[in-house]
């Protein structure tokens, strides 16, 4: 079934960054692959809101600032279990910077998260505590946004996220998988889609979209 994006839906593009494209330092396998896609699908839509990753130097969340801790163990936080990275998209840095064939100039807002140094954000609605809110939710309702389309970087990490707390608040959700890419650490993938499916997210293709 073909959908035409109304006045009431909007694109998120998640974390199309170049540290999570090839060369970067959080490289998601064919991650530049979403660029073109991303950009033929930004054209349909009135309404799109980006996502950047924007991490203080030594954010807790980098492995560097655990000492004896490499990427992609894990440490308990306050907050619970967190999968420790490399640095990646420390705030000015190129590799924070937006990957630079996207093209969606149209683009209303951007959202910038995992700045509070000891917090993690995967989400562009919630930060990893659970209780702190970016503020997109407010947003996407005084904007009259009743239904999201998420796509980019990663399936399993920031995209997923992003659509479960885009359910829990109250707005439909479609995550149009060809525009998305995945770090799959540890079966990670296949969890995010599960939860996806038990939230009532659709999973969708950007050929889904008229």
């Amino acid at each position: 079934m073909t959908v035409t994006p109304a006045a009431s839906d909007a694109l998120i593009v998640v974390d199309v960054q170049n540290d999570f494209c090839p060369g970067g330092s959080l490289a998601v396998a064919d991650g530049d692959a979403v660029v073109p896609v991303i950009n033929a699908l930004a054209r349909r839509f009135a309404n799109v809101v980006l996502t950047q990753d924007w991490h203080p130097a030594g954010h807790a969340s980098f492995a560097s600032a655990h000492p004896g801790k490499a990427p992609f163990e894990t440490t308990e936080m306050p907050y619970g279990l967190q999968v420790l990275w490399p640095d990646h998209c420390v705030q000015g840095t190129p590799g924070a910077a937006l990957h630079p064939a996207l093209d969606v100039p149209h683009a209303q807002l951007i959202i910038r998260k995992g700045y509070h140094p000891a917090v993690d954000s995967y989400s562009a609605f919630r930060e990893a505590d659970r209780t702190t809110h970016t503020g997109l939710a407010g947003y996407l309702k005084e904007r009259g946004i009743r239904r999201v389309f998420v796509v980019g970087l990663a399936t399993d990490y920031c995209v997923g996220w992003t659509a479960l707390d885009a359910r829990s608040a109250g707005l439909e959700a479609t995550v149009l998988e060809d525009a998305c890419r995945a770090i799959d650490l540890g079966g990670s993938l296949e969890k995010a889609w599960a939860a996806m499916a038990a939230a009532g997210v659709v999973r969708g293709r950007s050929a889904d979209i008229g």
